[in-house]
């Protein structure tokens, strides 16, 4: 059996909404058994305030979350790459899995606009999280 934990890549431009929350739920519920990464082209100076209180409700804290800069050496280790619908683009390597997930992006919106795209990244994260953890070794 491979021992190896699936490494995924959250990827946006700015890393600071979208990434960020989906890279801190799937953490959240992987406990240990996949390894997150999160980066974006052009990182921000800060998380997103709202993406930060949408998660906030459901117990979960990127406050002290960098925005980073993404590497090749990023997407080289990771088994899964995920791009944010922000038109994104990554070094392509053979072997890995690349998905595109349409989203809507929170920059400069309130709460109350961040909350149903932490919800679609939440179910998408679990979905996916099912998919690594059954996939065979």
């Amino acid at each position: 059996m491979n021992s190896k934990k699936p490494e995924v890549l959250f990827v946006c431009v700015h890393n600071a909404g979208r990434s960020q929350m989906a890279a801190a739920l799937l953490q959240h519920y992987a406990m240990g058994r996949v390894t997150v990464r999160s980066a974006g082209s052009a990182p921000a100076d800060k998380v997103n305030p709202a993406a930060a209180e949408a998660l906030a409700e459901l117990g979960l804290d990127i406050t002290a979350e960098v925005p980073s800069k993404l590497t090749t050496e990023d997407v080289e280790a990771s088994d899964v790459v995920i791009t944010m619908g922000c038109g994104d683009t990554c070094p392509v390597f053979p072997g890995k899995r690349y998905l595109d997930w349409e989203l809507e992006d929170p920059a400069g919106q309130g709460v109350d606009a961040v909350r149903p795209i932490r919800d679609d990244i939440d179910r998408r994260v679990r979905t996916l999280l099912a998919e690594l953890l059954d996939a065979p070794a």
